[in-house]
């Protein structure tokens, strides 16, 4: 009983120790030999060395390269005007009389081809308020509307989406991202028709109180709210550099590198990949591994690439400063990483613990013999706890990736589903008031969490938690399609 109080204590102590700002490259290691010594189990520097470092460091081997290219992608997408004239004309052609609808989908659009959801927010908000002002919806609203468009079925359930939530799964289920397409794509549309249905009903009933008084004034963030923006590889104050001279991107120039990361993602890995010769991958120079635990990796990292350069080419004349844009994309990914990879660490020395036996049993036996549910319920806990999906999902799947695995053969479910419910999963806690990405979007947006985190968590928590449940459902009754 006392080394699981210990471990609930170090998890509690994670949770508000990053909440109040703490850096977990120092929280992480600090609170995972402090499980080590409170357990009574001694040898904290070989726990350290061998164990934290050993799980850190394989995380990052296997994902560097999709944060960095992905945080170059979004950089080249921001500094080339792409991103905003994607948004502008999704919002435009929808025009302000669906307006909810509009900011949705421009949000959307983006993330599924890849942007930051700093960038998304950042791009879309300015447009968003005016839209919401010309129709007078309340202004409350839109935090929620742009997480729902940013935060939700795009980042989780739509099959071969470059989102990080999407990429983790493979290497311990040996799917690709393109996992239980069917299921991901009726999840993504009960999570989009469930939160466009509140937001609905909420514009319906706030009628009344109109866009509200807000002066809408530039947002200038605090010291607080730019570490925190910090911690997820995005600068506040900076702004974009890419050259306005030569005028935005035509809208086909704009969405061509998002349909390029979709399409190149499916070719290679439907043709290009299952094509090749790969038995050269069980050999020790490549450290004995098979094509499944590697294919949708190099599947992205091809797909992130093709369209690196496509963006590159077309909007060579409005990227001026493309190696400072290069560079702080480069530069952005690297906090990610290192925080979630100092998680996935913290969570494989917890793993290591005698007392991690009883709460994996206990936790592998919620749902009797659905492995789906306590897959569902492990990976929600850990994500609402550290405030991150990524981050819940790494723990979770280096302290029990294995357990499920072997649970779903026993019980004849497809690993597909596996990595889809993983995957889902990680969109609801994740979105707790502590959640860094959700203080940013309230500041971009000028509001408080009691304006408009109900809504917020309505949109973002509540419907992926119902999509979950549908998922599972038909994953159990249907299998893996």
């Amino acid at each position: 009983m006392i080394g699981i109080a210990v471990i609930v204590v170090a998890l509690g102590l994670l949770m508000y120790l990053a909440y109040r700002g703490i850096s977990l490259l120092i929280l992480a290691p600090a609170l995972a030999s402090f499980a080590v010594i409170a357990s009574l189990e001694g040898r904290v520097l070989a726990a350290y060395t061998q164990i934290f470092m050993g799980g850190a460091g394989d995380f990052i081997t296997l994902y560097f390269p999709v944060f960095l290219l992905g945080a170059v992608f979004g950089k080249l997408m921001e500094d080339s005007g792409s991103a905003e004239v994607l948004a502008n004309a999704v919002i435009h052609r929808l025009g302000a009389g669906r307006a909810i609808l509009a900011v949705v989908l421009s949000c959307a659009v983006m993330t599924y081809g890849g942007v930051s959801l700093f960038v998304v927010a950042f791009a879309v908000y300015p447009i968003a308020a005016a839209l919401f002002r010309q129709a007078d919806l309340p202004k409350r609203l839109i935090p929620a509307t742009i997480a729902l468009g940013a935060f939700t079925f795009t980042m989780t359930a739509l099959p071969g989406t470059p989102a990080i939530q999407n990429a983790i799964p493979m290497p311990y289920f040996g799917t690709s991202p393109f996992a239980a397409p069917g299921l991901g794509i009726i999840t993504g549309l009960v999570m989009f028709g469930l939160g466009m249905a509140w937001l609905e009903y909420r514009a319906r009933r706030l009628a009344a109180e109109g866009y509200g008084d807000h002066p809408d004034a530039e947002f200038t963030p605090d010291k607080e709210l730019r570490e925190r923006a910090a911690g997820e590889g995005f600068d506040l104050m900076e702004l974009p550099v890419g050259a306005r001279a030569v005028g935005p991107p035509p809208v086909a120039v704009a969405v061509l590198p998002l349909v390029l990361v979709i399409a190149v993602n499916l070719l290679f890995t439907f043709a290009i990949i299952p094509a090749m010769d790969t038995e050269y991958l069980a050999e020790p120079l490549y450290g004995e591994t098979r094509i499944e635990q590697v294919r949708g990796i190099w599947s992205v990292i091809a797909a992130l690439v093709v369209s690196l350069l496509v963006l590159i080419a077309a909007n060579w004349r409005r990227l001026p400063q493309l190696k400072r844009t290069v560079d702080d994309g480069a530069n952005a990914s690297l906090l990610p990483i290192f925080n979630t990879a100092s998680l996935v660490g913290f969570g494989a020395v917890i793993a290591s613990l005698a007392a991690f036996v009883v709460i994996r049993d206990g936790v592998t036996g919620v749902g009797g013999d659905n492995p789906l549910i306590s897959l569902a319920v492990s990976v929600n806990v850990l994500a609402g706890m550290t405030g991150s999906a990524s981050g819940g999902m790494s723990i979770a799947l280096s302290a029990l990736g294995e357990t499920y695995l072997r649970m779903a053969e026993v019980h004849g479910i497809d690993p597909e589903l596996l990595h889809r419910v993983t995957a889902v999963a990680t969109g609801g806690l994740d979105t707790l008031p502590h959640n860094g990405a959700v203080i940013t979007l309230l500041a971009i947006c000028g509001l408080t969490h009691r304006q408009a985190y109900f809504d917020l968590a309505m949109t973002a928590m509540a419907a992926p938690f119902a999509s979950l449940v549908v998922l599972i459902v038909l994953g159990t009754v249907f299998g893996s399609f």
